[in-house]
């Protein structure tokens, strides 16, 4: 069985709606008996238990702990930065999904392994159009889905990963999904969703199930 630790909420990012989407697309994996899921802090990661060497994790929650109240505070440290990048390149398999990508140092370990970080979004949602790129390995991929979102706008070095999804919507268009290995692990980073709507859309379920088997070498549940 594989084993995978999710880590998602913070302060913008309430945990429950994630967990909700997290779970609906683990199911068919959960079922099987091919994986299993444990929820996480990130202070169990600052407290060094990756160690346990997990077989996938996955991050929705940015590095500021207080953005309002204490805009520096931040849980990654530099040695934590680089015990993560450690326990990818060893093996392990680490997914940044939408707030993942947020306020990390863009010079650390962390974001050079994930070779692209968020730069900002507009103060309002819209209707983000998410269109898959075809012939990705992620395999032939369904149509594209649209929904109201946080339309992330992200810098990603395109020459060194592999780009599987982009975003476009009144504000813009933007790389929405990217992968690749790293040493010997896997990296992959997704910017949707921020809303239930989003979480929940079919579309994006799908995909992230396509995510989610290729981190962890498994087949796809759709194919």
């Amino acid at each position: 069985m594989k084993t995978i630790w999710a880590v998602v909420g913070d302060f913008y990012h309430e945990a429950e709606p994630a967990k909700k989407s997290l779970e609906q697309v683990l199911e068919p994996f959960l079922v099987n008996g091919q994986t299993g899921l444990l929820y996480k802090e990130v202070s169990d990661l600052a407290a060094g238990q990756l160690g346990q060497k997990p077989d996938l994790v996955i991050l929705f929650a940015e590095n500021r702990l207080e953005p309002q109240r204490d805009p520096e505070a931040a849980w990654m440290t530099e040695d934590i930065d680089r015990q993560i990048e450690a326990y990818v390149s060893d093996g392990g398999a680490w997914l940044a999904w939408h707030s993942g990508l947020a306020s990390y140092p863009e010079d650390g370990a962390y974001v050079n392994m994930m070779r692209g970080y968020f730069l900002s979004h507009p103060k309002e949602h819209s209707n983000v159009t998410y269109t898959p790129v075809g012939g990705s390995a992620l395999g032939e991929l369904d149509c594209t889905f649209r929904f109201k979102d946080e339309h992330y706008f992200v810098a990603c070095s395109e020459q060194e990963t592999e780009v599987f999804l982009r975003s476009s919507s009144r504000d813009g268009e933007s790389i929405a999904g990217w992968l690749h290995p790293y040493g010997e692990g896997r990296v992959a980073c997704v910017t949707p969703a921020h809303l239930p709507e989003g979480l929940l859309n079919e579309g994006f379920i799908r995909l992230m199930q396509r995510v989610i088997a290729w981190s962890l070498e498994l087949e796809p549940v759709d194919a």
